[in-house]
Order: C-alpha cells, then sequence, then structure tokens
C-alpha cells in the first residue's frame, strides 16, 4: 500500500475527486436495479415516479463515470510523466559506477514497460472501484429484502474471494517471473543491434544466440505469461461456477427452509445475476493491478539502487594549480588498482601506457571523478575531492573516453561565437565535407568510428575545460592522422595551459610528452 500512495501523491485531490465519482457512479448503478425490481410490482402512478427517478439516476451515473474515467486517464499520464522525469533524473545524477552496475537493459524496461503499467493501473481504477460500489450496493439491497440472504451471499463472496485469491498468487508469481526475463529480453535485443557486425561473420554464433538465447527467453516469456493469465482465467471462471452455484442452492434448495417469499426470491435472483458481471469485472482488472503492483516494486528498487550524488556545485573550476592522489586504491572484482600516488601541474602533457586489464581507463575514472576511490585522497590545490565537491570537480575535464558517446548537439555549450572554431577544426580533422554545424547541431554523425571520434575532439576543444583525458584516441586514426593529433593538436593543447593525459600505446611519440606513465597489473611502475 505504501508504494500505492507513493504513486497517488503525485494526483492529488483529483484521485479522491475522481475515486468519488467512481464510488457515485457505481452505487447509482445498483441503485438503477432496485428501481427496476420496484418497477416490476409497481403501479401506472408509482411507475411515472420511478420514471423520473431512473432518467436522473442514469444521467448522475453517465455523467460520474464519464468524469470519473477521463480524471483517472488524465492522472495516468500526468503520474507516468513525472516519474519518468524523477527516474531519469535520478539516472543522470547518480554515480557512475552505481549506473554501470544497474545496467541499462533493466532501466530501459522499467522506463517503458513499467511506466506503461502504471498508465494501465488508472485506466482499470475506475472501472474496478465502480464494480466494487456496484457490488456493495447490491449486498445492501439484498439486506433490505431479507438479511439471511445478505449475510449468506457475504459468506459466499467471501469463500469464492479466499479460491481465487489462492490461484491468484500463483499467477502473481508467474507474472513477477515473467517480468524479470523480460529485462535480459531486452539486453539480448540490444545485443542483436550492438553485435549485429559480430552474428553476421559467424553464423554459428548467431545461430546459437538466436535459438540457445533470444528465442529461448522469448519462449519462457510466452510461457509464463500464458500460465499466469490461464491462472487468471481460471480464478474468474471459478468465481463464476461459484456464485451460479449459489444461487441455484437459494432458489431450489434454501428457498423453503429461508421461507423466503416470491417478491423476494425475483429480487434476490435479478440482484445477485446483475451482480456476476461486476465481481467479474472486478476480478479481471486485479491482474493490471497486480502488475502495476509488480512495475511500481520495480521502480521503488531502481530508485533505491540509484542514489544519487550530491550534485549541486557553486561554480565550475576553470583552471587548477595542482592535482594530486594520494595512495587511491580502487576494487573491482578480484581486480586492484593502486595504491596509487601522482600529481599533475597545468601545461602539463601526460601520456598512460600498459597492457590491457593493466588499469588505465580505471585509473583515468578515478581521476575525473566518476569513480570514488576505496581509500587514498584526491586533492585539487590542497583541497580534498568528497562527496560535496565531486560534482563541480568533475568540471575541469574534457575527455573522449574509448566507449565514448556522441551526442548529436553542443547542449550546453554557447556556440554563439564559435562558427569560426568550429569551421577552422573541422577543416584541420578533415570533416568539413562530410559535417556542418548549423544552430548548435551537427547534420549527421552517420561516420566511420575514426571520423566520430575526430568530432568528439572537436566537442571536447570547444568545452575548454582545463585538464583532457584522451583514451586510446588514435587507435582509430589512420597514420596522417596520429601525426596531426600527437604534433599538432596535443601541443597546441598544452601551449594554451591545458593537462593532458593522454592513454595511448603509440611508443613511437613517447618522446613528445613530458612525462610517460605505465602501469602493469594496476600497480604504476614507471614514472
Amino acid at each position: 500500500m505504501a508504494i500505492y500512495r507513493r504513486l497517488l501523491r503525485t494526483s492529488g485531490a483529483l484521485f479522491f475527486i475522481a475515486l468519488g465519482c467512481s464510488v457515485m457512479g457505481g452505487l447509482s448503478n445498483a441503485a438503477l436495479l432496485a428501481l427496476i425490481n420496484q418497477g416490476l410490482n409497481a403501479s401506472d402512478a408509482q411507475r411515472l415516479q420511478l420514471a423520473w427517478q431512473f432518467a436522473l439516476l442514469a444521467l448522475l451515473m453517465l455523467g460520474t463515470r464519464t468524469l470519473s474515467q477521463s480524471l483517472f486517464m488524465a492522472m495516468g499520464q500526468r503520474s507516468k510523466a513525472e516519474l519518468r522525469r524523477q527516474l531519469v533524473q535520478q539516472v543522470a545524477d547518480a554515480g557512475y559506477a552505481n549506473l554501470e552496475k544497474h545496467g541499462m537493459p533493466r532501466a530501459l524496461s522499467i522506463l517503458t514497460q513499467d511506466l506503461d503499467q502504471v498508465v494501465v493501473f488508472f485506466i482499470s481504477l475506475p472501472s474496478f472501484v465502480m464494480s466494487l460500489a456496484v457490488i456493495t450496493g447490491c449486498i445492501a439491497y439484498l439486506g433490505y429484502l431479507s438479511l439471511t440472504v445478505m449475510v449468506i451471499a457475504l459468506i459466499t463472496i467471501m469463500i469464492g474471494s479466499l479460491g481465487y485469491s489462492s490461484v491468484h498468487r500463483r499467477a502473481l508469481q508467474l507474472m513477477r517471473q515473467s517480468r524479470q526475463r523480460e529485462e535480459a529480453l531486452t539486453g539480448e535485443v540490444s545485443a542483436l543491434f550492438s553485435g549485429a557486425k559480430e552474428l553476421r561473420l559467424h553464423a554459428p554464433r548467431k545461430h546459437a544466440f538466436m535459438h540457445n538465447k533470444l528465442f529461448h527467453t522469448i519462449e519462457q516469456v510466452r510461457v509464463e505469461r500464458t500460465r499466469g493469465y490461464v491462472l487468471y482465467a481460471l480464478a474468474n471462471i471459478w468465481a463464476s461456477v461459484f456464485f451460479f452455484a449459489f444461487i441455484g442452492a437459494v432458489m431450489f434448495l434454501l428457498a423453503r427452509v429461508l421461507d423466503l417469499q416470491g417478491s423476494v426470491m425475483s429480487g434476490f435472483a435479478m440482484v445477485f445475476l446483475y451482480m456476476i458481471v461486476p465481481i467479474e469485472n472486478a476480478l479481471s482488472a486485479l491482474p493490471g493491478l497486480t502488475l502495476t503492483q509488480v512495475a511500481l516494486k520495480r521502480i521503488a528498487a531502481m530508485q533505491q539502487q540509484l542514489p544519487p550524488e550530491h550534485t549541486a556545485f557553486d561554480k565550475p573550476p576553470q583552471s587548477f594549480q595542482r592535482l594530486e592522489l594520494r595512495a587511491l586504491t580502487y576494487q573491482h572484482d578480484v581486480f586492484q588498482l593502486g595504491p596509487i600516488s601522482l600529481q599533475f601541474q597545468p601545461g602539463e602533457l601526460v601520456y598512460l601506457t600498459g597492457g590491457n586489464g593493466s588499469g588505465k581507463t580505471t585509473l583515468a575514472r578515478l581521476i575525473t571523478g566518476l569513480y570514488q576511490a576505496e581509500s587514498g585522497t584526491l586533492l585539487l590545490d590542497d583541497v580534498a575531492i568528497d562527496e560535496k565537491n565531486r560534482a563541480g570537480y568533475r568540471q575541469l575535464f574534457s575527455t573522449v573516453f574509448n566507449d565514448f558517446h556522441l551526442f548529436d548537439d553542443l547542449q550546453g555549450i554557447d556556440s554563439a561565437h564559435l562558427d569560426n572554431d568550429v569551421q577552422r577544426l573541422l577543416r584541420s580533422l578533415q570533416l568539413e565535407k562530410k559535417v556542418t554545424l548549423e544552430n548548435g547541431t551537427f547534420s549527421t554523425l552517420a561516420l566511420s568510428t575514426g571520423q566520430r571520434k575526430r568530432l568528439a575532439l572537436l566537442v571536447a576543444w570547444l568545452e575548454d575545460r582545463p585538464f583532457y583525458l584522451f583514451d586510446e584516441w588514435a587507435a582509430d586514426q589512420d597514420p596522417a592522422f596520429r601525426e596531426v593529433f600527437y604534433h599538432q593538436l596535443l601541443p597546441a593543447l598544452k601551449a594554451r595551459g591545458k593537462t593532458v593525459l593522454v592513454i595511448t600505446h603509440d611508443d613511437r611519440y613517447f618522446h613528445l610528452a613530458d612525462r610517460c606513465l605505465k602501469l602493469e597489473w594496476g600497480q604504476l611502475v614507471s614514472a
């Protein structure tokens, strides 16, 4: 219930207005049945009066149901948008290490399917509440006809609900399992796109991936969802059969024992038959409400697993005198980096080399504040970097990591006065015939990996930060551009007083660096 309360807080007072309309609509529906039953034995004069009451109740039911459904649909979209904003903001504010651990497939599944299920909750809720109100009104009318029959009806509904709930729990378990498998399915579909080249170049791998993983997961989702919905259907059938059996027992077996009059018998039969439909409607709405409960728990779990960092900072640093690492360590599974002790000064060009798995990228992420060290201290101008100032510290860096993402625009960069610089850089990077920049947006990103890296370097250059970091930037460039990178671009950044850290294996250019650092198995072996 706490999860539902959290969701309903986004709706405010409108929720209770819509809920009240749903209840009123359901009770009006039940009252119409009572008027119909009265009209069967009424005189002509009484029928005329009942006709006016019937018309007013019908208008009331129509108006309240229309208003209720409209409000609930609007609230569903509002709640979905609000939750989406919260989750997107939480992803943006989460620590990078936590974000890596959580994984994109699960986040995408929650931001799409689970949030859609929230809308289903609001769409299903008015029908569910109206059905409950109709059932309540019918039970009250049964009490008016015969308290004995009402008590028997309540006992019957209770027994039928217990039978339904036992099946419902198993169906809920299957629904939860299917949602977890859909996370895996999202990741596997993502691999189908990201690994398109590898799959097409290796037919056995493609066959194994499709049949052993993708098709297998699809089939598991189908089986679990089918079993879940079949169980829901069986539960509904059980309820219907049970209630019809109750009607038969009262009409044909208990009528004489209970000494029921003919008018009471006809009213009872009409009311209980009429009540079966809203009971089935209420039961059929439960799977959607159950899936909403699963979705909201997954959303809550994501919010707990991605706690926000302290992102407020007064002003990004424009310069620094010394950046120092004092005995920093970082543990990931069985690999440990450090302790590492280093210093960087403005106008310094530093190369970092080492074998695969030596910890170069991990060290780069520690230096840039994307990872938090487990021990040791990171200092900027003798000020320790901690949770409170890490977000501001990160604004010191412009980077092109090996797994970089290239945005299609220059959001956050004032490009109005940079046209000349952009054109000059495009010419230097030989991209002027491939890409143009209009109103801060690139004309295309459909480029080769090397060209995309050049464009990412252009963006980093325009950011004009004090510290530049390039992770294997030249690995995808032809020899001519490697010459441009090492002999022109890096010296130009150094001449502008920038600190530049380059992760590289190009030993033929090591003599151009002020310092060369080497990592082996997480340890700094030369400096």
